[in-house]
């Protein structure tokens, strides 16, 4: 079940990222290894921040922020799947992020903390081989001439091959994240890593860790069903409006009766327009 899965997760699942680097020493130790320097936060890590600037909007949740002692806001993303759109989700997580920064009222734009924002994937979204993509503002006329507007974006591939541009650290942490286990950890040069991994330990032996990753895997469960659901009542409603009867749909679409009558008969309390969404909605209600 979940608890037994939940040990065997790796740092690319999102539940385990966030939930190990809401302790402060393991994301400072994790922004360090990934920068290659020293990071010192200022405050425990905020993980799954909601964000949404206006209601007509849409809502962002960020993995995982954090503030160093110079007011430098540290925003890691961990990203399993490649979904095509990851650079212009960059840009608009950036500017949410940016947005409530400053309060209402204030005319001083320079009082904008300076950012740094990380995705991590285990695959590489620009295909040059890198194992990490640093951009600034740079001027397209002159190449030494930076914007200096205070915002990083980072893009770590951790199946980079440049080897010879970074540490054994930094290489041990890109094996690190794709296999988190205890000989992975063990073999690791310098110890950020090892301080990583004792978090990781304290979540997989968590009771409350447990229990919240067994609500999440339920929640996932209930959304892959009412994917399947919500197929099917589709399909039904195709059905019904070629005046196909009950005993034809259930043949069509190889199912038990039992599965497609309630689907049916709330659909015919829709006509004559049989809108999908909404004998969706009422069968899904119903069935709990």
């Amino acid at each position: 079940m979940a608890n037994t899965k939940l040990e065997k997760l790796n740092l690319l699942d999102k539940f385990l990222f966030d939930e190990t680097m809401e302790d402060k020493e393991a994301y400072q130790a994790a922004i360090g290894i990934l920068l290659e320097n020293e990071v010192e936060l200022l405050e425990k890590p905020v993980t799954e921040k909601e964000f949404r600037v206006s209601p007509q909007l849409r809502e962002i949740r960020l993995d995982v922020i954090g503030i160093d002692k110079e007011k430098k806001l540290y925003h890691t993303e961990m990203q399993q799947r490649n979904t095509g759109n990851l650079v212009r989700r960059s840009r608009y997580y950036q500017a949410q992020l940016d947005v409530s920064l400053l309060e209402p009222g204030s005319k001083d734009f320079n009082l904008l903390n300076e950012s740094c924002f990380i995705l991590i994937a285990p695959f590489d979204v620009f295909g040059r081989g890198l194992y990490r993509y640093t951009f600034e503002g740079v001027c397209r006329e002159c190449q030494d001439l930076k914007l200096e507007d205070g915002a990083v974006r980072i893009f770590i591939n951790t199946k980079g091959r440049n080897r010879e541009d970074f540490s054994r650290e930094f290489l041990d942490f890109m094996e690190y994240i794709g296999k988190t286990t205890d000989e992975t950890a063990e073999r690791a040069a310098g110890n950020r890593i090892k301080k990583i991994h004792e978090r990781v330990r304290s979540v997989r032996k968590s009771e409350k860790a447990g229990v919240k990753y067994m609500q999440r895997w339920e929640e996932l469960a209930y959304a892959r069903e009412d994917g399947d659901l919500q197929r099917v009542v589709s399909l039904v409603c195709k059905k019904i409006k070629k005046n196909k009867t009950l005993e034809e749909i259930t043949d069509d679409l190889e199912e038990e009766v039992s599965v497609i009558e309630p689907i049916y008969n709330t659909a015919k309390e829709f006509a004559p327009v049989y809108d999908p969404a909404l004998v969706f909605e009422q069968v899904r209600s119903e069935s709990r």
